[in-house]
Formats: structure tokens, C-alpha cells, sequence
């Protein structure tokens, strides 16, 4: 029997996550949008509740909730601003997880706990100048150098570059090996040799941090290898199963912000002596909004639902990302349509659901990539056991 409700403890979370985005976030949004500010006090407030390791097991210093709690965290923290849901989706989705999956206990027990409470913040290293959704071009060397590996390279389009104390990166070990001698590495900042610079000229998450990562002769200790050599495509791919799955979930709160701004204007607004939401084209364009949100949470849902019973969920994850972001994208779109002129200007939030929307449709696998993987997995060339032959799947922005 399918049960499609929430339980009383996922009801309490999504309660103090709405009261916590109301109060410490939509107020300020506006400006700190305005202004390209990220506020870490936000990060610091939300490991108070423990919602930077909401997911991980308790032992590991997390809330030991499940994934769809994780889901209604994202979607809820989206609902205020794609830049909080993008902090939790790295730290928790790229990086903590795939800790959790691929570590040892000593890493564990480094890293692992602090970021989980929330002490440390992690990020996700994956993305380069040259090579996004083509993992064999990754240029970021690692050479290997007695106990340690030298590594020297970039990364571009990290969120949370400026501010993060523990770096996922990934190197090659190999180019001649492509994705085969892709290696991924637990990099802190205070390891001589990293800086960071943010990016500027964003077209939305202007609340957000990106930035590059510049690697110049890093030594790491073996020690902070993650897997063995060579496993690092497997283990971005695990970590994309988690990051879109947390994507997907933001955007359905976007979704939901933009129909209900849509409906609070069209109630207010006349036109021809009648609210404008008693004209049938704009009934139609909230009518897309409430049928996108509810087909993203039952897409989303389903996917947590398979994470929770630790079955393989490649296919429904990237169908969750594809469809709820370009929902998203859509309601974004008709929202400041509802709104006409005053939609353009940032009088309303709608123009910054617009330029935010626009980032889900591209990171974590463009709209394209999760097309072709949908349309191969229903053909038969793809299938999930294969994963270390799997072809690159994810874009150039790693959030």
C-alpha cells in the first residue's frame, strides 16, 4: 500500500525549517541579493538545528534522518533563496555523503563529524575550465610523491569556494587512462598551496559563493585519498546521485515560490474591473505551476523513497532533476509573465526566481545530458550495474 504522507517527525522538520527560511531569510534576501552577499551566519544558524547533517547517521555527529527528510530541507531553504538550499545540497549532498559512502573511518572521524555538525563546511571539486561534462579531460594532476601526491590544476564554478574548509577534489592520476584514472581527494584549505577567488558576474544566486580553486604543488597525504586510484569517477557518479537528488528537491520549492507569489498577485491586481486571476490565460499558467509541483514531489519523493531502501537510483534521480528544474525554470518564467512590468524589476521576487532557475537547468547535468540518459536508459544502451563504464554525466557547474 502506498502512503504518500509525511510522518509526524518529517511534519515537525518541514515546520521549523518554513519558520527558520520566514525569519532568518526571506526578510534579508532582497539585499543580500542585491548586494552579492552570502551570509554565513545563515550556515552557522542552520547547524544549530542540525540541518547541515541532516542525513548522516548520528554516530557520524549527523540528525540521522532520512532522504526525504533531506528533500524537504532543500525544498523548503529553496523557497527562500536557491543560495541556502546550494549550501546544503554541497555540504551535505556532494561532499558529507559521499564521505559517509566512500571513507574510512579515520576520514570519517576527521571530516566526516565536524562537517556533519556543522563545525566545518565542505565542497565539491569536480569542474574545470576546459572540462565539464567530459570527465576524461579533467587536467588537474595528481603525482604521486612518496606518502603524499602532489597536485596542480583548477576548478571553476565551486560553490561555497571561498568559505569551505574541506575541498572533494578531483584529479587524475593518469590522463592517458580518461575517467580510469580519475582519483578523488579530501583537500583542506589550509594546505599550503590552495586559493580560492570568486566569481563575479553571475546571472542569479547573487546570495551565493562561487568561485574558482587554484591548486598550485598541494601536497596531500595519501591518507586523505578517497577510494583507490581510479575510483574517482565512481565516486563523483555516487556523489551526482545525492547532488541532483538535493537539486531537484530545491526546485520544488522554487516552484512553490513562484506560484505562490503568482497567486498573491493575481488576487491583488485588476484589470477590467476584475482580479486578474479571474482571466482564464493566467488561470492556465497557475494551473502548470500547481500540476509542476505536484509532479515534482512525486517524482522527488519516489526517488528518496528508493535511497531509503538503498536500491540504485541513477535513472529516477536524473529524471527527478530534469523534470522538477525545468518545472521550476517554467513557473519562474510564467511568474513575472503573471506579473507583467512590475515582474522585470526586483520590486518582486519573481526576477530573482528567474535568474536562479535558470542555474538548475544547467548544474549537476544540464536539461541535454539527463535527455540523452533518459532516452538511452529507455532504449537499453544504459544500465546502472555498468557504472564504471557509464559516460560522464554532469555539467559544468558543480553548484
Amino acid at each position: 500500500m502506498l502512503d504518500f504522507s509525511l510522518s509526524t517527525e518529517q511534519l515537525e522538520l518541514q515546520s521549523v525549517v518554513r519558520k527558520f527560511t520566514k525569519a532568518e531569510i526571506l526578510p534579508y534576501i532582497k539585499q543580500w541579493d542585491e548586494d552579492h552577499h552570502f551570509d554565513l551566519d545563515v550556515v552557522s544558524k542552520l547547524a544549530r538545528l542540525g540541518l547541515m547533517g541532516v542525513c548522516i547517521p548520528e554516530q557520524y555527529g549527523g540528525a540521522g534522518m532520512d532522504y526525504n527528510s533531506l528533500a524537504i530541507v532543500c525544498e523548503e531553504l529553496e523557497y527562500g533563496d536557491t543560495a541556502y538550499r546550494t549550501a546544503v545540497s554541497v555540504h551535505t549532498g556532494l561532499n558529507s555523503m559521499t564521505l559517509l559512502q566512500w571513507g574510512t573511518e579515520e576520514q570519517k572521524q576527521e571530516y566526516l563529524v565536524p562537517q556533519a555538525q556543522g563545525k566545518k563546511l565542505g565542497a565539491f571539486g569536480l569542474t574545470e575550465p576546459d572540462a565539464g561534462s567530459d570527465a576524461g579531460s579533467l587536467r588537474t594532476r595528481a603525482i604521486r610523491d612518496g606518502h603524499d601526491y602532489i597536485l596542480n590544476g583548477s576548478k571553476i564554478w565551486i560553490s561555497l569556494a571561498d568559505h569551505a574548509d574541506n575541498f572533494l577534489v578531483f584529479a587524475t592520476v593518469d590522463p592517458d587512462k580518461k575517467h580510469r584514472g580519475v582519483t578523488a581527494f579530501i583537500v583542506e584549505r589550509a594546505f599550503p598551496g590552495v586559493t580560492t577567488r570568486p566569481i563575479r558576474g553571475k546571472l542569479g544566486i547573487h546570495g551565493g559563493n562561487t568561485g574558482e580553486v587554484i591548486l598550485e604543488n598541494v601536497r596531500v597525504p595519501t591518507k586523505n585519498r578517497l577510494g583507490e586510484e581510479g575510483e574517482g569517477f565512481k565516486i563523483a557518479m555516487s556523489a551526482l546521485d545525492n547532488g541532483r537528488f538535493t537539486v531537484a528537491a530545491g526546485a520544488m520549492g522554487l516552484t512553490r515560490a513562484s506560484l505562490d507569489a503568482s497567486v498573491k498577485y493575481a488576487h491583488e491586481r485588476k484589470t477590467f474591473g476584475v482580479e486578474i486571476g479571474r482571466h482564464q490565460l493566467v488561470q492556465q499558467m497557475i494551473a502548470k505551476m500547481e500540476a509542476g509541483y505536484q509532479t515534482s514531489q512525486l517524482l522527488v519523493f519516489k526517488s528518496g523513497w528508493l535511497k531509503n531502501q538503498g536500491i540504485r537510483n541513477t535513472r529516477e534521480t536524473s529524471l527527478a532533476k530534469w523534470i522538477a528544474s525545468d518545472i521550476a525554470f517554467n513557473s519562474a518564467s510564467d511568474a513575472i509573465q503573471i506579473h507583467g512590468a512590475y515582474g522585470y524589476s526586483n520590486e518582486y521576487p519573481v526576477e530573482r526566481f528567474m535568474r536562479n532557475a535558470k542555474a538548475l537547468v544547467i548544474y549537476e547535468g544540464t536539461r541535454e545530458i539527463h535527455t540523452i540518459m533518459q532516452a538511452e536508459y529507455a532504449l537499453g544502451y544504459r544500465q546502472d550495474k555498468q557504472l564504471n563504464k557509464m559516460l560522464p554525466e554532469w555539467s559544468g557547474f558543480d553548484e
